[in-house]
């Protein structure tokens, strides 16, 4: 993060940092009452600061991307299980083999195109893991751009894939304060299959939509025969749980190339 002019005369915290770790060793300055409270990890991770961190987990990803320029972003969502073309299998069926290299197709088609603009518009936001995500960060890695990556802390191990931008790189605690920064810069939601994670973003995000808390984007479902076999939408219609207009708030594609022009059709599409 950037070092900006001081508007106060007051000391750096740095520097009390630097001159806390060279107090005099004593039962006092031992004590955890003592520690500085912005760098005591015990305090910080206490039930009562919640609201700490929750302000904390949506402020660092902002200010980076605000200092990298980043307007705007193109959201890739699909399982972690789908693995490249020649990988191990198992982790997902072969019908779904192929929307790995359709992700990575698309990430390096918006890139390029992000490109016209410095790299500051239609970034690849993934969630940074294995999978679809992998494909997508990767597809804007090929193109020469560079792309974002919301990782997330989870019980089993989990590393980010390596095509994602290092200083682009984010790791959250908060399920909640992730999804926001997925949608809080998105021009389009591109929708690969998933599992659980992939349904909550979905669904999560077509509520916001529907109930007119979030703008309208282009919201893109890959592989119409896998989506309509999971949910059935015109029976949430038919029930009267759904407005029969809300099934307009999505669209099937089966290829990048669809997927490129629905977006640059969009009236906050691609810049011409």
């Amino acid at each position: 993060m950037t070092d900006e002019p001081r508007s106060h005369p007051f000391r750096h915290s740095h520097q009390d940092v630097e001159a806390a770790d060279r107090i005099p060793d004593t039962p006092q300055t031992r004590a955890p009452a003592y520690r500085l409270a912005f760098t005591d990890n015990d305090f910080m991770c206490r039930e009562e600061l919640r609201p700490v961190r929750l302000q904390l987990e949506l402020l660092k990803p902002q200010m980076i991307m605000d200092e990298r320029g980043i307007q705007s972003t193109i959201v890739l969502m699909g399982s972690a299980r789908i693995p490249a073309k020649g990988e191990e299998k198992g982790r997902a069926t072969d019908a779904l083999a192929g929307w790995y290299e359709e992700a990575r197709k698309l990430a390096r088609l918006i890139t390029e195109r992000s490109m016209d603009s410095y790299g500051r518009e239609n970034v690849i936001v993934t969630g940074g893991g294995p999978g679809i995500m992998e494909a997508g960060n990767r597809g804007a890695h090929e193109a020469g751009g560079h792309s974002i990556g919301l990782n997330i802390v989870l019980p089993h191990e989990q590393a980010p894939n390596s095509y994602v931008t290092p200083d682009l790189c984010f790791n959250f605690h908060y399920f909640a304060v992730r999804k926001m920064h997925f949608l809080m810069r998105a021009r389009a939601i591109c929708i690969f299959p998933g599992g659980f994670g992939t349904l909550d973003e979905m669904f999560e995000t077509l509520t916001l939509i529907q109930t007119g808390r979030m703008k309208r984007v282009p919201f893109l479902l890959f592989g119409r025969d896998f989506w309509e076999t999971v949910i059935n939408w015109q029976a949430l219609a038919d029930a009267g749980t759904i407005s029969p207009d809300d099934l307009s708030l999505f669209q099937y594609v089966e290829t990048a190339e669809q997927a490129m022009e629905i977006i640059g059709e969009w009236s906050n599409g691609f810049r011409d």
